[in-house]
């Protein structure tokens, strides 16, 4: 599987990254089993490029994702984690209710989630995720989701990685959001390595195209593009298919129908499709595919490998479907 580095890094990624929010009990619980599977299959397939973050399944992932790969060489695999969210005991919470699920996560809540931007919250976050790894390093390090903590972020927990990465304790540093401007204002104000863009990169969303990718492009920093399948609705676009994490509305509904059959005249599948349109972008460095299953991990890994033609970018862009790359 093809790789490259994120920015000026030299931290490798391979093109398909393993997003581990499903083996965190994403929307309904993961055996075990399953779990480890779904990691062994990435593995199988080529994928070197792991990601996590202690909001999913309240560490659930990482215990899972460090237990997978702890069998593993350390150096032939690139790994990272996100902060912003510390994990506190709960110590009035049901440790059976599994209600995590106004966070999305089937989970027993035995831990609360604190906002935390602080310089002294990204050490100990980062400290706590390596514990929950059991790992030596993290490779990568994420702001995780500061929309409404910016000042903070930018004052205090962006200046913080900075330092992990000049100690030498992190490899890269970014941002990783589900919106485009914030991550357009750390690459052109800071020094992140990377940002991670979830969701806004896709056939049915292009807004990174107005600032965040001509950014990145312009200063030299890569970017990690998240959602390709704008959570499901890009996946099987059908009534009753989620958007955005909600009931997927008529109009993109339509939309996403629409694209599917220019795709699927040119003999592509749409999931090939969805995947693939974010790396024709020279910013893109790698596509990030969440997976709860073996199954679905080797699903994208054949997906990335299916030949599209450029006529089905043409045609999808003279239909007014999508903005040219």
């Amino acid at each position: 599987m093809r790789s490259t580095t994120l920015g000026q890094s030299g931290c490798p990624v391979t093109e398909l990254a393993f997003g581990a929010a499903g083996i965190g009990n994403l929307f309904s619980a993961v055996p075990d089993e399953a779990a480890a599977a779904a990691v062994d299959a990435a593995w199988d397939a080529g994928v070197r490029t792991f990601d996590t973050a202690p909001h999913y399944g309240l560490g659930l992932s990482e215990r899972r994702l460090g237990a997978a790969l702890r069998g593993r060489p350390r150096d032939a695999y690139t790994l990272s984690t996100k902060v912003g969210r510390l994990l506190e005991p709960d110590e009035d919470a049901h440790k059976d209710s599994g209600d995590d699920l106004a966070d999305g996560f089937a989970v027993p809540t035995a831990y609360r989630r604190r906002w935390d931007f602080s310089a002294d919250g990204v050490r100990r976050s980062i400290e706590e995720s390596l514990e929950r790894l059991g790992l030596d390093r993290v490779d990568i390090v994420y702001l995780h989701d500061p929309d409404d903590h910016g000042e903070q972020a930018f004052r205090e927990a962006y200046p913080a990685l900075e330092r992990l990465r000049a100690e030498g304790t992190v490899r890269a540093i970014g941002a990783g959001m589900n919106q485009a401007e914030m991550l357009a204002r750390f690459v052109r104000d800071t020094d992140v390595d990377a940002v991670l863009c979830a969701g806004r990169f896709t056939l049915l969303d292009q807004r990174a195209t107005a600032e965040l990718l001509p950014e990145a492009v312009a200063r030299g920093r890569s970017v990690v593009i998240g959602g390709v399948f704008n959570s499901g609705v890009l996946a099987d676009p059908k009534p009753g298919a989620t958007y955005d994490y909600r009931a997927v509305g008529q109009d993109v509904l339509d939309r996403a129908l629409r694209i599917k059959a220019v795709s699927e005249r040119h003999g592509v599948p749409l999931r090939a499709a969805a995947l693939r349109f974010p790396l024709r972008h020279p910013a893109v460095a790698s596509v990030l595919v969440g997976a709860r299953s073996a199954e679905e991990i080797e699903d994208a890994a054949a997906m990335r490998a299916v030949p599209v033609p450029d006529a089905l970018w043409a045609e999808l862009a003279e239909e007014g479907l999508v903005k040219p790359v």
